[in-house]
């Protein structure tokens, strides 16, 4: 059994989440999702529409997740990847080359983002 992890924040999901998820599925069998709690969005300075427990119960609908896992900090992948036995890291090239210290314990793949998907929308 190949296991994929990848990790995001996912809120407002939309077809660029979907299409991350469904490449990173398509790579192996298992695939583990590490989503941000809503702690770690405010170190990154991020403040989700949705709670996690919502953005936990979204992710855990769609058939090509697996497992979702809690990420709480930056530090945590290399912990996951071994704690897992993961043998591929997935996460969208925006993040180009800033996962590459992880090739040392698996594979790493940066999927191509859906373009003009990705917005930043402010609260009104």
């Amino acid at each position: 059994m190949k296991r994929i992890i990848t990790y995001g924040t996912f809120d407002l999901l939309h077809i660029g989440h979907i299409r991350l998820l469904k490449r990173a599925k398509e790579l192996g069998s298992y695939l583990i999702v590490g989503l941000s709690t809503d702690d770690f969005n405010k170190i990154k300075g991020k403040q989700s529409y949705m709670l996690y427990e919502e953005r936990f119960e979204v992710l855990s609908s769609l058939k090509f997740v697996d497992e979702i896992i809690q990420e709480n900090c930056w530090e945590q992948k290399e912990f996951d990847i071994k704690k897992y036995d993961i043998d591929c890291f997935v996460i969208g090239d925006d993040w180009k080359d800033k996962f590459d210290y992880l090739q040392n314990i698996c594979e790493v793949i940066y999927i191509p983002r859906t373009v003009n998907i990705s917005v930043v929308i402010q609260k009104v």
